[in-house]
């Protein structure tokens, strides 16, 4: 990586503006069910701590309309002192005279976390005074929230113009092992795609048949293909407006393009549906394809056979709903039991998936960031990465 990071730069007794990634799941009685993302950060901020830094973090929480009480990051705040095993302060907001009076009262390895970036509307807009207002609290700024850096918003972007930028450790890690598998591989290198479209990922389908060895593709994604191969699908979600477009990538593909062979069909999208398990070649019109089958997760363990790199991005069913979940989870013991391959799991659905069955520890790198890591492999430049000051 091409960027400075903290170990780069002076940060006794300075005040470190820190953007991170605390978009975690709340229940109704507003627990955070998965800490991920705080436990992503916890390296950083420690570190910054015993460099004497001062420390203000900044964050987004869901999509609020406005200022949203329960849309508030101080269970945030109550998980990361427990983590940390020190006291972390809670803004009341994230700009305006308090919060600049709160940030400069900051000592040595204190902790200040500010109130929901989107309780107003110029931090999407990525709003000039927004982002100065914010780059006012500190003296150097840290991004280390990857799962915002395909964003062009006032902290990620629009405060590098003020101060000082450089990567946290999570960033600097997450780019380190994207960048690796897509630029030198260890090969044969697979790649597996999931989730529901064609059309969210077609850049994706595009850049990856050119880099890797074979690429696995389940999830209601899947469907187009199969349709595109003349299959009747039954009820399964089809994207009709982009067959051409698979028959296409499936001619381009030269043979590395992997399909389910058998699917767990239902006779309703719902938990309590009624299910079974064919071949993709005799689903009945009135079902519909939720997950892909025993026999797929066989082909697909076939398919990475010996692998040395694995991109995974996608779950390969609707694994919300547990009769749905055996092919993603499926996937994830095959990676579990590769030897000597890395295995990098890229954010989104397929990283909570992974977490839920309980093998996260046996995988090299877990992203944080669903739709970032989606535009890093499709080539793109992220907005968060490129405002970093080079090395």
């Amino acid at each position: 990586m091409n960027k400075k990071t903290i170990r780069d730069i002076n940060l006794k007794n300075k005040r470190v503006l820190v953007r991170v990634d605390f978009n975690v799941p709340l229940d109704k009685a507003l627990n955070i069910t998965d800490d991920t993302r705080i436990r992503a950060a916890v390296p950083t901020i420690e570190y910054l701590r015993q460099q004497g830094a001062k420390v203000v973090l900044c964050s987004h929480l869901g999509r609020p309309k406005g200022k949203t009480p329960e849309l508030s990051l101080k269970p945030a705040a109550a998980r990361l002192s427990e983590l940390l095993a020190a006291p972390v302060a809670m803004a009341d907001d994230c700009i305006g005279p308090d919060v600049a009076k709160a940030a400069a009262a900051l000592k040595k390895g204190e902790v200040l976390l500010l109130e929901n970036l989107r309780f107003y509307k110029q931090e999407e807009a990525n709003d000039a005074d927004f982002a100065k207002q914010l780059a006012g609290l500190a003296e150097v700024y840290v991004n280390d929230a990857f799962g915002t850096a395909h964003r062009a918003h006032a902290s990620t972007e629009g405060v590098t113009h003020y101060l000082p930028a450089v990567a946290g450790f999570l960033m600097e890690k997450e780019i380190d092992f994207l960048g690796t598998a897509l630029e030198d591989p260890k090969r044969p290198f697979v790649a597996i795609l999931g989730g529901a479209k064609v059309s969210d990922k077609i850049a994706v389908i595009e850049r990856l048949l050119g880099l890797a060895d074979k690429l696995l593709i389940g999830g209601g994604m899947a469907n187009t293909f199969l349709k595109a191969q003349g299959l009747e699908l039954g009820q399964s979600l089809v994207e009709a407006e982009k067959l051409d477009v698979a028959k296409e990538l499936l001619t381009k593909s030269g043979g590395k393009l992997v399909l389910p062979v058998d699917a767990v069909v239902a006779d309703a999208f719902a938990a309590d549906a009624k299910t079974k398990v064919v071949s993709i070649k005799e689903i009945p019109a009135d079902w519909r394809m939720l997950d892909i089958g025993p026999e797929s997760i066989k082909a697909f363990k076939k398919a990475l056979k010996g692998a040395k790199t694995v991109v995974w991005n996608g779950p390969m069913g609707v694994f919300e709903f547990p009769a749905f979940a055996k092919g993603t989870v499926g996937v994830a013991e095959v990676l579990a039991g590769l030897e000597g391959a890395t295995t990098i799991i890229g954010g989104g659905d397929s990283a909570a998936a992974v977490e839920q069955s309980g093998l996260a520890g046996k995988m090299t790198h877990i992203s944080t960031g669903g739709g970032a890591s989606l535009e890093f492999l499709e080539g793109k430049t992220l907005p968060g990465v490129a405002a970093l000051n080079d090395k």
